[in-house]
């Protein structure tokens, strides 16, 4: 008897890592020490120096059960980055730069080129924030896990100049609430969606129109990454007073989060067009208006609130990061709370 015979491979392990090196190493920033391989990821704090008060931002979750679809679908380049996108989207809302990301893949066998293609996509994602990946496990759990299915969790570590960080203590009536646009579902609310829609090849490979492309396409598009083009608005001189990340729990929950006691947020549920996913998902599950959302982010992924003196620069920042946004509300005397009208 060996490990193997008990159902972990040792060398399938080593090859994993010898495969997903070249996206790792497309991660690296110069604050990084040491190669990949080490029992742990150093990371030297020298450019946070000029900061008055620097601060750690932290985040951690994972995809959920989205990650089913890739299991039919037999796509694993892109759940990596909606695992990313989970984490910095949070430290985005704080107002932090992150830093670095480190991620956990648990499977019931290491299958090389399916975790090299998992790392693929969380390097992408670590790319577009501009993170490092400087450390990650891959766990073999024979026994816990069909030999065919994985689960995928991360964690980043940001930093933001305490004057810098965003709180929401200031919001006051009047400010203006400027939507992000999604890239679709996300990674929230997929076991609704697995309700929903049969969870087949079959089905995940028809064609929408309304859609444009296939069901499955459009459930595994990847979560958008908000972390650039937040720091964009920052560089263009607006101060962002709140910022909600719309993740699960839809508006009713997420927005909040970002208000403190006396202010209620208001929403224009027609300040945008809602996504074609959004719509087909409530006709066909017969879906509520009011568990929509309550459940998803219905085609905002962010929400900022700013001075309606900002708006106008805010917006061209936005789009210049290449985001469609739109002024979707306002914030009002009230309750804490969110009010969709």
């Amino acid at each position: 008897m060996d490990y193997k015979k008990a159902g972990v491979d040792i060398e399938a392990g080593y090859r994993s890592v010898e495969l997903m090196k070249k996206y790792v190493q497309e991660t690296m920033r110069p604050e990084v020490i040491g190669g990949i391989g080490g029992f742990s990821g150093a990371f030297s704090l020298e450019n946070i120096k000029n900061m008055e008060e620097p601060t750690l931002v932290s985040g951690t979750d994972g995809v959920g059960t989205k990650i089913k679809l890739a299991f039919l679908l037999d796509r694993h380049d892109t759940v990596g980055i909606d695992c990313v996108a989970m984490c910095v989207n949070d430290i985005a809302c704080a107002g932090g730069e992150p830093l670095f990301f480190l991620d956990y893949i648990a499977c019931g066998k290491n299958e090389p080129e399916k975790i090299a293609q998992i790392v693929k996509g969380v390097a992408e994602g670590c790319r577009q924030c501009g993170a490092a990946l400087i450390g990650g496990e891959t766990a073999e759990h024979p026994g816990l896990m069909p030999e065919d299915e994985y689960d995928l969790a991360g964690f980043a570590v940001g930093v933001v100049d305490k004057k810098d960080l965003i709180t929401g203590n200031d919001l006051k009536a009047g400010d203006v609430l400027i939507g992000i646009a999604s890239s679709g579902v996300h990674s929230n609310g997929f076991s609704l969606v697995r309700k929903v829609f049969e969870m087949t090849r079959e089905s995940l490979d028809t064609y929408y129109d309304e859609l444009g492309r296939t069901l499955g396409e459009a459930l595994l598009e990847p979560t958008r990454i908000y972390v650039k083009a937040l720091k964009m608005v920052k560089d263009a001189g607006v101060r962002i007073k709140a910022c909600s990340h719309i993740t699960g729990g839809g508006f009713y929950e997420n927005i909040p989060r970002m208000l403190p006691d006396g202010v209620r947020a208001a929403v224009k549920k027609d300040s945008y067009e809602v996504p074609a996913i959004f719509k087909l998902l409530q006709e066909k599950g017969g879906i509520e208006e009011q568990m929509m959302y309550n459940t998803y982010n219905m085609g905002l992924g962010m929400i900022v609130a700013v001075d309606p003196a900002d708006v106008d620069k805010t917006i061209s920042a936005l789009e210049a990061a290449g985001e469609r946004c739109y002024v979707v509300g306002d914030i009002q005397n009230g309750e804490k709370g969110v009010t969709l009208c």
